[in-house]
């Protein structure tokens, strides 16, 4: 079974969390989802809701899988030498390491993305891309996988890179079976984008 660490944060955004962790949820014999944060205790999301975190940053044990949303209090976050030194080990510890949204900025800014292609929110794409001037951001890609690395667009295309991860780690037809549980339509091209052209990017 894979440990999945998922960071919490002031500001994070809720579908960035729970969307991809209900599709690892539903394998429950093979993942553990624990959400992770610098205090245990509830975390505020951009959004007003709270989601309790279960282990803090400080608690020992490495993560199989190193989750990390965007959201809004990424704009805080970037300035976070403590977490940002966590994510930096965190990552290097995992097999794999997963980024919604502007999560990569965060991974950017840990150094951890350099040399790597990733990519992010098309409408933060900009601000994102300045935190890692060493990254090979894709500036048109739903997600993109390079090695352990697996980052996604905005929002709910985290759902769709975590059925890609499922995929790699299980097989496509264990991520169609997931998909179909959640009754969810998986968008499987990976390269298909539509909102960096919305956004001027492609």
């Amino acid at each position: 079974m894979r440990r999945i660490g998922a960071l919490i944060f002031p500001g994070f955004e809720l579908l960035d969390v729970f969307g991809p962790l209900e599709m690892f949820g539903l394998l429950d014999d093979a993942y553990s989802l624990t959400l992770v944060a610098e205090t245990a205790g509830p975390v505020r999301s951009g959004q007003g809701p709270s989601a309790c975190a279960d282990a803090t940053i400080g608690d020992g044990p490495a993560y199989d899988i190193l989750f990390v949303p965007g959201g809004a209090g990424t704009r805080r976050e970037v300035g976070n030498t403590r977490l940002l030194d966590w994510i930096a080990g965190a990552s290097e510890c995992s097999e794999f390491c997963l980024s919604v949204c502007t999560g990569s900025a965060l991974l950017a800014k840990a150094g951890v993305l350099d040399g790597r292609r990733a990519t992010t929110n098309k409408m933060a794409f900009a601000w994102v891309a300045d935190q890692g001037p060493k990254v090979h951001w894709v500036r048109q890609a739903r997600w993109v996988e390079d090695g352990k690395f697996i980052t996604s667009s905005g929002v709910s295309a985290g759902m769709d890179m975590a059925l890609g991860a499922i995929a790699v780690m299980h097989g496509p037809e264990t991520a169609e079976k997931v998909a179909g549980w959640a009754e969810y339509s998986w968008q499987k091209d990976r390269d298909l984008d539509s909102f960096a052209k919305m956004h001027g990017l492609a």
